[in-house]
């Protein structure tokens, strides 16, 4: 709340107040609801434009309910309703002001919804104000001695009437110890339209007189108004008119000109032919831009015009204060856009600019494909001080949605993307859309594989393999082909534009770590390859979690792990964590109702080793203790063991840690202990196999190495006692104490 020269201002933010919040004045004979036409007739303007984000009541000082105290102090009292979660809110506002400004002989107001004029009442007899009605909430007396008013339109004279049927007619009339009020909404019957100076000027030329006895008493009083709307030039200004001197005779002193209540010596002020030019720069201070959405983006710009002049005519000063909103037409807003691409770095940079603050980004498309932001794809809000704000978008030359052509004879390829930018104007939510298209040259690019873990195992995908030929992908050493896929159970399908593997979790190229009851890790790595040079351009590796149920991990450094179901095995009232291996000191790690998790070296806990069709075998039993009577009754045991091929040993039995190429072939098989065979007995194995057999492979019936033949290569030398199988200089080994055989 603020007091003015003139005015007392109330402003409320819309987003406090809401679409249907109201004022109400405020006095001692009750509340008024400030609507037109009764606004106009008190002296009220409510000002609600939503691009302000405010709504705004002015109030005249000398509006009906203000209580008034000789024209130097006046007191307001008003209501503010508001909705909030349905319900009526009241907010009681009041303030008292003493405007310091002096008032001058005679004032006129030209308001968007009205004109007063106000006049010292030096000239009004005491008799004649007491008889006369002018408190406008009185009944009228209808006396010959009371005031009359006569109205003049143009040059001719109506008929006069009486003040309380003027006020029918919506006039207002007031009086207060020193000054003499005449209200008129625009647009009465009475008031007329006059050009001067070849500017259009609303007119009311009321004259108030009494007759008292022998004397008559008669006060001129007229208010003339432009109507200009503004015009927008070319030159990108928005020109307001208006005469001079609206009335005949007086001499300008003084201009002065503001918007949305600030004020300034008018140096974009201009008179031609006596007419006063104000000339409106689009980006002035003060002034309101929205944006319009209408197939492409729109602008407008609003001016709350304020302007004051000074006559000076016979030692009688007059104040005119003009109050106009000034609105342009839709102009178009052009949005920048600019090719800021990184070929070296093989980014596609493009900045949106001169985005204005009411207009945000709602979604973006790249090649008609909805944008979905990651390490390839990013936007990023950039501030532009004075301009709005703009938009920066990243996108890697190989982000799927980028259309790649490539040139053979130049091995060159042709990167394009079109953008689609969908933008919103606040805060209405209309769309708009914006358009580009960017393109590059640059040497072709390895495909980018996504990774995405599920229940069953990884998906690998790459979206632009039409270029395949130029690319190869690898296993460890072996090349991806549909035979190698189909004979290590991948799902590999391989279209014109999109290459999809889908890898299970028990397949052969998984990595196992970290092995709980709960759950495991499983790491699954593809290498892409140049396909002339075979040298490696990208390794992409993934690691998922999967939930643990049976399983045996034979790695590459000579240790078994098993998570085995004991659910089976006698006695029943045993439990998983009293069970272990041969050595009956080899404990589970992990234990739950049903299952226990062992972890164990290759050559310890009593294990067995044995050669068979050009493998090594590794075994070891899972059971229960003796009975308390020191003997075994039947029953199950389970046998674990990790079997790994010949083909990976170098220098057989000559270092003391184990090292394979790759990962061991395990297997869990229930067998059934007659009683009274003793725990260091080698157990056979079980015909079918209970769980699920990891890193499984297929060996080649040629290159199967026959214990046999293992002995003449080894020769019968005492002193090689160990077994080293190569892992040609895989990392993380660990040591382990050497098995005879």
């Amino acid at each position: 709340m603020e007091c003015h020269e003139r005015s007392f201002v109330i402003a409320v933010d819309l987003s406090f107040a809401g679409d249907d919040a109201r004022f109400e004045a405020v006095d001692e004979t009750g509340t008024y609801a400030i609507a037109e036409p009764y606004a106009a007739k008190c002296g009220y303007t409510v000002v609600d434009y939503p691009p302000s984000g405010r709504l705004e009541l002015r109030v005249s000082y000398f509006s009906c309910h203000t209580e008034k105290k000789e024209s130097r102090v006046f007191a307001f009292s008003f209501n503010l309703v508001v909705k909030h979660d349905n319900d009526e809110v009241v907010y009681v506002l009041n303030k008292t002001c003493s405007p310091s400004l002096e008032w001058s002989q005679r004032e006129v107001s030209c308001e968007i919804n009205y004109m007063e004029v106000s006049l010292k009442s030096e000239a009004l007899c005491a008799a004649g104000k007491e008889n006369g009605n002018w408190n406008v909430n009185d009944p009228a007396h209808g006396s010959i001695l009371d005031w009359q008013v006569m109205f003049q339109r143009n040059e001719e004279q109506m008929v006069s009437m009486s003040l309380s049927d003027a006020r029918e007619q919506g006039y207002t009339f007031d009086v207060t110890d020193e000054r003499l009020v005449f209200r008129s909404p625009n647009g009465q019957p009475e008031s007329f339209v006059a050009t001067v100076d070849n500017i259009l000027v609303e007119v009311v030329h009321a004259t108030l007189f009494s007759r008292q006895r022998w004397l008559v008493i008669m006060v001129d009083l007229v208010a003339a108004c432009s109507m200009d709307e503004g015009t927008y030039e070319d030159s990108g200004q928005m020109v307001f008119q208006t005469p001079v001197a609206p009335y005949p005779g007086p001499d300008i002193e003084q201009i002065r000109v503001g918007f949305d209540g600030g004020l300034y010596e008018g140096e974009d002020l201009a008179v031609a032919n006596d007419t006063l030019l104000i000339a409106i720069p689009l980006d002035v201070n003060g002034g309101i831009r929205k944006s319009v959405a209408n197939g492409s983006l729109y602008e407008f710009y609003t001016f709350n015009l304020y302007l004051e002049q000074i006559f000076e005519e016979e030692e009688a000063e007059t104040r005119l204060r003009l109050r106009r909103t000034l609105t342009t037409p839709l102009l178009p807003h052009i949005l920048v856009t600019q090719n800021e691409s990184f070929i070296e770095e093989r980014i596609f940079q493009v900045d949106l600019a001169d985005v204005p603050e009411d207009v945000s980004l709602v979604s973006l498309q790249l090649n008609g494909r909805e944008a979905v932001f990651t390490n390839s794809c990013s936007v990023a809000d950039v501030a532009q001080p004075g301009r709005g704000h703009g938009y920066r978008l990243r996108v890697s030359f190989d982000h799927p949605a980028v259309t790649q052509q490539y040139y053979r004879a130049y091995k060159t390829m042709q990167y394009s993307l079109e953008i689609s930018f969908t933008m919103g104007v606040l805060p209405e939510n209309d769309l708009f859309y914006h358009a580009v298209r960017v393109m590059a040259l640059a040497g072709p690019s390895p495909p980018v594989l996504d990774a995405v873990c599920s229940e069953s195992g990884i998906r690998f995908t790459a979206q632009n393999w039409a270029y395949g030929f130029l690319w190869s992908l690898a296993v460890g050493s072996e090349t991806l082909t549909p035979e190698l896929a189909m004979r290590r159970g991948y799902q590999m399908s391989n279209g014109s534009q999109k290459l999809q593997l889908d890898v299970p979790v028990y397949s052969q190229g998984f990595h196992y770590e970290e092995i709980t009851l709960k759950q495991f890790l499983g790491t699954f790595e593809i290498l892409v390859k140049e396909q002339q040079t075979s040298t490696v351009l990208r390794n992409v590796t993934k690691t998922c979690p999967f939930p643990t149920t049976e399983l045996i991990v034979c790695s590459t450094d000579g240790r078994m792990t098993v998570v085995a179901n004991l659910s089976q095995l006698t006695p029943s009232d045993a439990t998983p964590a009293t069970s272990h291996l041969l050595d009956t000191t080899c404990e589970p790690v992990e234990a739950d109702d049903s299952r226990a998790l062992f972890s164990l070296p290759l050559n310890s806990c009593a294990s067995k080793i044995k050669l068979s069709e050009g493998n090594v075998i590794y075994q070891n039993q899972i059971f229960y203790s003796m009975n308390q009577n020191g003997s075994e009754d039947a029953y199950k045991r389970l046998v674990v063991q990790c079997s790994y091929p010949l083909e990976g040993l170098h220098r057989l039995f000559s270092m003391y840690r184990f090292e394979s190429d790759n990962p061991g072939l395990g297997s869990i098989s229930s067998k059934q202990i007659p009683a009274g065979i003793g725990t260091t007995a080698l157990p056979g194995l079980a015909t079918t196999t209970k769980a699920l057999q990891t890193g499984a492979r297929t060996t080649s019936p040629a290159r199967r190495t026959s214990g046999a033949r293992l002995k003449k290569r080894l020769g019968s030398n005492p002193g090689v006692r160990y077994v080293r199988v190569s892992k040609h200089g895989r990392k993380g080994v660990k040591e382990w104490n050497p098995v005879r055989i």
